[in-house]
């Protein structure tokens, strides 16, 4: 790593946090991800040998602890009081680039894989069915793909095999689409009566789906955004 010197505050905060990847492994750390490999599957394309690259860096600067696994095996990654204090940085990154790189955004470029792991952990467990449900998201585009997600009592498992299980509910759509409603550009509301969003199922459980997830933490930034530049045009 270069050694830009200590002459400033920022450069001392750069040196920590500004190397490529860094930031978004703190952004999964603050949204709650402690296992290794749940930190690489959110972050397409690092490698692994770069993540425990850079884990062991966070770790040096006090940014991250290193736990032992509750289940005996492997280790878990904690953010330290330094770490906790990041994400007001992590956000500030976000809502900055929305106001300032939105049209450089590529929002339905997210693989499909990618999106429904983000949508698993952004899950609410208290409103959740007391009940195994079974959602099953088949993605029509742009590579047809069904990954389930599996909530059981507050738990949600992402399956890219059929679980085992009857599906409970059938979510259709594009990966564009469903990516759009995540992130903010509109709502499930509005994604299913445009006929973006197709779900079958009972009414107790397709009405009450868009309330399981808390959707992306900048959600709403983005939709004022939207609204905005949709304003303009």
């Amino acid at each position: 790593m270069p050694d830009y010197g200590d002459y400033c505050p920022v450069q001392l905060a750069a040196e920590v946090v500004a190397d490529r990847w860094t930031p978004l492994i703190i952004r999964e750390m603050v949204l709650g991800n402690t296992r290794f490999n749940d930190i690489a599957r959110a972050m397409p394309g690092i490698s692994r040998s770069l993540l425990v690259q850079r884990l062991r860096h966070l770790e040096k600067h006090g940014v991250v602890e290193t736990w032992p696994s509750p289940a005996g095996r492997g280790n878990q990654y904690h953010l330290t009081a330094a770490g906790k204090d990041l994400e007001r940085v992590i956000d500030a990154m976000s809502r900055w680039a929305i106001e300032y790189l939105f049209e450089e955004l590529r929002p339905h470029d997210v693989p499909p894989t990618t999106l429904m792991w983000w949508m698993h952990r952004r899950v609410r467990p208290e409103a959740l069915p007391a009940a195994r449900t079974v959602l099953e998201f088949r993605h029509t585009a742009p590579m047809p793909q069904t990954i389930w997600l599996v909530l059981d009592r507050g738990e949600v498992s992402v399956c890219h095999q059929h679980p085992g299980f009857d599906s409970d509910a059938i979510v259709t759509s594009t990966t564009a689409d469903l990516a759009d409603v995540f992130q903010g550009y509109r709502t499930w509301a509005e994604a299913t009566e445009e006929g973006r969003i197709d779900v079958t199922g009972p009414p107790r459980l397709t009405t009450a789906i868009p309330r399981w997830f808390a959707w992306s933490p900048w959600n709403e930034v983005t939709r004022e955004r939207a609204h905005r530049t949709a304003t303009r045009n």
